[in-house]
């Protein structure tokens, strides 16, 4: 009989979580010997101890509230980092001009700490507003090279196709230069996604908007609560991992749709 598809998927992921998970318990195991029982919970607790407050935490309606408010704002960044960063692309590859006044812009942005951005933004606008700006100053780059890149790379014969067939910019646009960017794409939001998850966060640990996920994390730091800190950094991966996720489905969907 063969194995159900859904199970080999399973059984195919489960090895490395479980590694990793009893890599953790080892290591936790380690520590609480060396300490004689005394003060584990300060340096490495325990895979159950975190995984006893994440439960916790989850019963509570604060947690959800702080959930979905970081999610709204980091996901309202990564949109317009998403739609800046297109636009810049556009306008940097049909006119050499705005490549040599927009490109250096775009470089420093890159390059310069994330902090800084943070502190700036901070003085300029409401701390609520900072988390949702920095991850757009963040993933704008990122979307701005791949897709670029990707411009450039279409097939010129295509173009030339298209030009002597006196297709329409929205034509040519959609025909020719959507299906060549579709890996760009994928490529950009997947580094993009993360970037603004670890920003925003990043942002929120430092302006402290209420409620957050970072302004949490402050906290558990802040009364050494190392368990409530591993739960609530889990959550914040976990949530960068979805969202990529349904980002990848979306992308595989439209591609699926302009073959069929």
């Amino acid at each position: 009989m063969e194995c159900p598809k859904y199970l080999k998927k399973l059984l195919y992921a489960l090895p490395a979580p479980i590694f990793w998970l009893g890599v953790w318990q080892g290591c936790a195991f380690l520590v609480d010997h060396r300490l004689g029982g005394r003060g584990n919970e300060l340096l490495l607790p325990y895979p159950l101890s975190v995984w006893r407050v994440l439960v916790s935490l989850a019963g509570t309606e604060g947690f959800w509230t702080t959930v979905l408010t970081s999610l709204g704002r980091i996901g309202v960044g990564l949109v317009w980092g998403l739609a800046l960063g297109a636009l810049l692309a556009v306008l940097t590859c049909a006119s050499p001009w705005a490549d040599r006044l927009l490109s250096p812009a775009i470089r420093v942005v890159r390059a310069a700490p994330v902090a800084s951005f943070i502190l700036l933004v901070l003085l300029w606008t409401g701390r609520n507003k900072v988390p949702a700006v920095i991850a757009a100053l963040m993933v704008m780059p990122v979307v701005w090279d791949s897709l670029s890149r990707g411009i450039q790379a279409a097939d010129p014969k295509l173009l030339e196709l298209a030009r002597c067939y006196r297709f329409s910019r929205w034509k040519t646009a959609a025909l020719i230069y959507l299906p060549s960017l579709r890996p760009q794409l994928l490529s950009a939001l997947t580094t993009a996604t993360g970037l603004a998850w670890k920003s925003g966060v990043a942002a929120e640990v430092l302006c402290l908007p209420e409620p957050s996920l970072g302004q949490r994390i402050y906290y558990t730091k802040y009364y050494l609560d190392i368990p409530e800190l591993f739960a609530w950094t889990a959550v914040t991966v976990a949530l960068s991992m979805v969202l990529e996720r349904l980002l990848r489905a979306c992308l595989g969907r439209w591609g699926r749709g302009r073959h069929g």
